[in-house]
């Protein structure tokens, strides 16, 4: 629940939703920007605009952002904004705080938007109020302050505003700026949720789903999850692919849990690109296919996924899916140990013990199993059997060299430290 909305609706608001009072000639303007007939709309609207008709001035700068009778032109839409925004109109306050804070047609200034936005805001523009909040959220133009962010994200959220009540459940979900209050997570993502926003459908989904601010419940976590998935959120696709793996909230279904996997790791989502790499090796709900295991943890361990680096390594240490090649799989498992991921590391210790794909040595193996067996030291850890076989083998100097290589491993890492080793004979 740490993860906010920090970038949404930063784009200009360009919809003609006038309900200020106007000229007759301004409403057949509108009523024909409605129609898309732009012409007529200039015609209408641009005379009306250059007499100082605020609701006119905004509207034209709305047709000039968006190129509709005119060459799209941000530089002279902020113009238009600026105008009506001087003499209090809410929508082109927002809209110019948003171009102050898209850097469209002027300049970049988070301190200028904050400035525009305070203005609408105060007015009651729920948009202004979102914006306003995330700029005090992030600390864009202002001192970062979680308590004035929570305060405007609850202006907007209880004028209806989703992105509001997201990123307000998200606060307290995290305790930010407010008291940390799962129920209060709940019943404000529950509303962006109904609305049909896809982040509140996940969020809600991972709250059901772990039991925060409400009854763990797998099978409402799988309504929402699902409702998100098939809006195309990759997240919900993922742990509903989780859901139907271990059965939970649905019938197990290993066919289904593939389809969902495939769809968000189709979406790049590493961890899901893991997953249904292990489940084609395995042969879970799909014929096994080494290859195409190997193509998927290949993407996965591309995107810097430590799990998905250690099993692209067993692959290339057993030659499934690919030509059998120790010095690859030293490769990954490297990449993988030096993320902290103890299996990785337990791996590697194995090739230094076995003299495969690296130089063979005893110190060094002993000290990777250390590390394995310290960072996770559960019995089902097969480190720690590793290391207590290979001490039976080793001198008292040779144990207390690799317990010194421990410290330097946890101290500066994995590669630097491996890398700073002097080549040396090999130490049975």
């Amino acid at each position: 629940m740490k993860q906010r909305l920090r970038s949404a609706l930063l784009t200009l608001a360009l919809g003609l939703a006038l309900s200020v009072p106007a000229s007759a000639g301004f409403d057949e303007g509108v009523a024909a920007h409605e129609g898309g007939d732009y012409a007529k709309a200039l015609l209408e609207i641009s005379p009306l605009a250059k007499q100082g008709e605020a609701a006119a001035q905004f509207a034209l700068g709305v047709m000039y952002a968006n190129g509709q009778g005119v060459t799209q032109d941000y530089q002279a839409a902020v113009a238009w904004f600026r105008k009506s925004a001087e003499q209090g109109n809410a929508l082109a306050q927002y809209n110019l705080g948003m171009a102050y804070s898209k850097g469209l047609g002027v300049a970049q200034d988070y301190q200028a938007a904050v400035a525009w936005f305070r203005k609408a805001a105060e007015q009651g523009n729920a948009l202004a109020q979102y914006n306003l909040g995330l700029l005090y959220d992030n600390g864009q133009g202002v001192a970062q302050d979680y308590q004035t962010a929570v305060a405007w994200y609850h202006k907007a959220a209880e004028q209806g505003n989703a992105f509001a009540q997201i990123n307000l459940g998200a606060m307290y979900g995290s305790g930010q700026g407010v008291a940390q209050d799962y129920q209060a997570a709940v019943s404000w993502l529950r509303k962006a949720a109904e609305q049909g926003h896809v982040s509140a459908q996940f969020f809600l989904g991972a709250l059901y789903d772990n039991g925060q601010g409400v009854a763990q419940d797998y099978q409402a976590a799988v309504a929402w999850y699902r409702k998100a998935a098939e809006q195309g959120n990759a997240l919900a696709q993922k742990n509903l692919s989780v859901m139907y793996y271990n059965g939970q909230g649905v019938a197990q279904d290993y066919q289904v849990a593939v389809a969902w996997l495939r769809k968000a790791a189709e979406q790049g989502n590493a961890d899901a690109q893991n997953k249904l790499g292990v489940m084609y090796a395995n042969g879970q709900g799909v014929a096994q296919d080494y290859q195409s295991a190997v193509s998927w943890l290949r993407k996965a361990a591309e995107q810097g996924l430590a799990v998905a680096q250690s099993n692209l390594g067993l692959m290339y240490f057993n030659g499934l899916g690919v030509a059998q090649d120790d010095q690859a799989a030293v490769d990954y498992y490297r990449k993988a140990a030096e993320q902290g991921n103890t299996d990785a590391q337990n791996n590697l210790g194995v090739m230094y013990r076995k003299g495969q794909g690296v130089t063979l040595d005893n110190v060094v193996a002993y000290a990777l199993y250390n590390l394995s067996a310290t960072n996770n030291p559960s019995s089902s850890n097969t480190a720690i059997n590793n290391r207590i076989a290979l001490s039976e083998d080793m001198s008292p100097a040779q144990i207390e060299a690799a317990l010194e290589l421990t410290r330097r491993l946890q101290a500066v890492g994995v590669t630097k430290a491996l890398d700073a080793l002097s080549p040396q004979p090999s130490r049975k």
